[in-house]
């Protein structure tokens, strides 16, 4: 039988989509986004779950939407006129986007993406894809263009964030970060020199630097 909600107190019955997203955060900043459920948010909301589908279709319908409000949200700065700037400075703007949210990075770990989010989540990648043609490269390599910079921007968010989760109270595990650990190899002399430095060197935030390089590579190959 649907739980009646009339003659309670407290916090009325919220059906509308901005509040149903609001808690959804909340939910998944308390709890993270695998617990997420239609189930616990509908009683987060003090409503049914057969109310909450009338939003919703599901969880994955519901997480595409609150990335779709997200990207929304975010400011538009004026981007670079050079062609290759601007595709490193939108770049940027997703690293710096996904790294405050690294669950909605997680979510989007699958090919196809694109297809399934709303439009203004895409100005983005429209302006990745904008500066490789106005480089001269064809669409095909626009895409491959934005494919490589988002696995390269994904890789990174999600292995500092799960190195965080694993480590919350360290600047940076030398340990774990280290290729081995115990004594050196005569085999190895390299990772045996660098070792005991490997892990503060692998935390330095090289991230622009990196997908600068990446970037220059990129255009370089696809020139007609």
């Amino acid at each position: 039988m649907p739980r009646s909600t009339a003659g309670q107190t407290g916090r009325p019955p919220v059906t509308s989509r901005p509040e149903i997203l609001a808690a959804a955060r909340r939910l998944i900043d308390r709890d993270g986004w695998e617990k997420l459920t239609i189930r616990g948010l509908a009683g987060e909301l003090g409503i049914g779950a057969t109310t909450l589908y009338h939003h919703v279709r599901d969880k994955e319908d519901l997480l595409l939407l609150l990335l779709t409000e997200y990207a929304a949200q975010l400011p538009r700065p004026e981007l670079p006129a050079d062609p290759r700037d601007r595709i490193v400075a939108a770049g940027v703007l997703i690293h710096d986007a996904f790294a405050a949210w690294p669950w909605a990075a997680e979510v989007l770990t699958t090919d196809g993406f694109i297809a399934r989010i709303g439009d203004p989540a895409l100005w983005v990648v429209e302006t990745i894809l904008a500066g490789a043609a106005d480089h001269g490269c064809t669409p095909e390599q626009g895409v491959l263009v934005f494919r490589n910079i988002w696995y390269f921007t994904v890789g990174e968010i999600l292995v500092r964030a799960n190195t965080a989760r694993r480590h919350p109270d360290a600047d940076f595990p030398p340990a774990e970060n280290s290729p081995f650990t115990g004594g050196g190899s005569e085999h190895l002399p390299y990772l045996t020199a660098v070792a005991p430095q490997w892990g503060e060197i692998a935390q330095a935030n090289t991230f622009a630097q990196g997908l600068t390089a990446l970037v220059d590579g990129l255009l370089a190959q696809a020139k007609p």
